[in-house]
């Protein structure tokens, strides 16, 4: 099945099916499109078209992206190095947790980031989401939290090109599947370590709620518009929005 659907209705597509893989087609200079497959039979495609900016413009949010990746590793570094040794003191298991997410296009990528929950955390319970008072998240990862430095190593994401500085957050396979919300237009982009879902509102919006400031985004996406999300991101930090 196939849907193309005008750039003043993006916000409005979800996809019906699931993106387990996905193609992007550009029809024109300004007009791509991510093209959606799952290879379990029972599944169909579909096809969502959105404004697509100039390469000179995507050639600068990739240069923000390296040089603002590489600023903030040189400024947060000590930090990082205090947050790996408290880590390993805290509890047992690696410093580093990888995770697998669906990026742009539906493409699968490790995503890493610090661990904040005991070991294995979900080995009884399955894939869940976190919730405020999740008694898997141990002392140190509840502040690692409260400050995002567990978001850090997706940095190296970033400097790969598997990420973005800005741009729907990265959502796991398992979820992906399960909220349409989070599947068609959203796979257009690179997902990103932060967006305007986080500097809106607050970081533990549900899928439903996210996926409305994405769609903005995405509809509007430019080099000016990430650098204003990266500096309204600042003090979203010091208020400490979410948990």
């Amino acid at each position: 099945m196939e849907q193309r659907v005008r750039l003043g209705e993006a916000g409005r597509a979800v996809a019906e099916y699931g993106p387990a893989q996905a193609d992007v087609v550009r029809f024109r200079p300004s007009v791509a499109a991510v093209r959606l497959h799952d290879p379990v039979a029972h599944f169909g495609a579909a096809t969502f078209s959105v404004a697509e900016p100039p390469k000179t413009v995507e050639a600068l949010i990739r240069l923000l992206d390296i040089v603002g990746s590489l600023f903030i590793l040189a400024f947060t570094l000590p930090f990082m190095v205090v947050a790996a040794a408290a880590i390993k003191l805290n509890s047992r298991g690696p410093v580093l947790y990888r995770q697998q997410r669906v990026g742009k296009a539906g493409r699968l990528f490790d995503l890493y980031k610090f661990r904040t929950m005991v070991d294995n955390a979900e080995e009884h319970v399955g894939p869940v989401l976190a919730s405020k008072d999740d008694s898997r998240v141990t002392s140190v990862g509840r502040i690692l939290r409260r400050t995002r430095l567990d978001e850090l190593p997706q940095l190296y994401n970033i400097l790969r090109g598997d990420m973005s500085l800005v741009g729907p957050r990265p959502e796991r396979p398992f979820f992906v599947q399960r909220h349409k919300a989070l599947q068609g237009v959203r796979l257009v982009v690179k997902p990103g370590l932060t967006g305007l879902a986080q500097v809106r509102s607050f970081y533990d919006l549900k899928p439903a709620h996210k996926v409305r400031y994405d769609y903005i985004y995405i509809q509007n996406r430019s080099f000016l518009l990430n650098l204003y999300i990266l500096l309204q991101t600042i003090p979203v930090l010091f208020a400490k929005k979410g948990w």
